[in-house]
């Protein structure tokens, strides 16, 4: 029996693991693939409180370092399902079952990507997907955003004020964003709209040196140069597995607020996976520290 099973080790899972062990409890880790999530592809993390630069490798790393290192114990093993027992849970994975009191699903979420060739190839060399954090690695360059929503239009404005140049591309003519957002960028001389457009190819060797985009009306392409390209079409949460154990919003986000209650007892979320409006670091870490305080406090 473990007091307290952590789906997840990105920054909500370890910090929800620190602040457990912390409360004299056992913590076990289940983590599909490797420790840091999302963070870990970074090269250089410069909003983080306390740590002006470090890169998002050795960050995860001293974080499972100390997690691990206060008495959590660590699996790498995906989360298949989690059965709701009153007083105890069952975490099932493709090798083992296992008990427990309480559970945190810190899954986390993962960038949509455009689906190009060399894509991934490029992210940390030109390609990202998070303005706020990288935007400042291109400041006085040419940039271009690919996307339509309100992450997209605040990418932009953001970028505007720090870059030469942004290229802000989106498939239709129309924004999903605020209108008001959408006026604000149309009023800087820096932003050029390039609508009913897609990216439809990368150029540069070792680091993006432009893009290709067709215009979907007629078929036609141009190359515009860009040294970064920060798409922002969304993230794709992983909580399906455990649409039967707590309420999924209808983009797949667990539903949950501040205090990262599930409305299950005994079943609790922190980090990227749940409904909430600024997913980073920072947010990251302060629901892994609620999460555990909470579950730890009922048992």
């Amino acid at each position: 029996m473990t007091d307290l099973i952590i789906v997840g080790a990105g920054t909500a899972g370890l910090t929800a693991a620190i602040y457990g062990i912390r409360a004299g409890k056992s913590v076990l880790i289940l983590e599909a693939k490797t420790y840091g999530g999302q963070i870990v592809n970074t090269p250089d993390i410069e909003n983080y409180p306390g740590l002006a630069h470090v890169s998002g490798f050795d960050y995860a790393t001293a974080l499972y370092e100390q997690a691990t290192g206060l008495g959590a114990k660590f699996r790498n093993e995906r989360a298949l399902s989690v059965e709701d027992k009153g007083k105890t849970k069952i975490v099932r994975t493709r090798r083992h079952e296992y008990e427990c009191r309480a559970v945190i699903l810190a899954t986390g979420a993962k960038n949509r990507q455009l689906g190009l060739d060399r894509e991934e190839e490029l992210v940390g060399k030109g390609i990202s997907y998070c303005a706020t954090c990288d935007g400042s690695f291109f400041k006085g360059q040419t940039v271009a955003v690919n996307g339509g929503g309100n992450t997209a239009l605040e990418d932009a404005a953001y970028l505007a004020d720090i870059c030469q140049k942004v290229y802000l591309i989106h498939r239709r003519d129309q924004f999903r964003g605020d209108a008001a957002d959408v006026e604000k960028l149309r009023e800087k001389e820096n932003v050029e709209f390039v609508l009913n457009a897609s990216v439809s190819g990368l150029i540069g060797e070792g680091h993006l040196a432009g893009i290709v985009v067709k215009d979907k009306l007629t078929g036609n392409t141009r190359e515009i140069p860009v040294s970064g390209l920060f798409v922002a079409i969304g993230q794709e949460p992983d909580n399906q597995a455990f649409g039967n154990l707590v309420q999924l919003d209808p983009s797949g986000y667990i539903q949950a607020g501040e205090d990262c209650l599930t409305g299950t007892p005994g079943i609790y979320t922190a980090g990227d996976c749940r409904t909430k409006k600024v997913r980073q670091l920072t947010t990251a870490a302060a629901d892994g520290a609620v999460a555990a305080l909470a579950a730890c406090s009922e048992m």
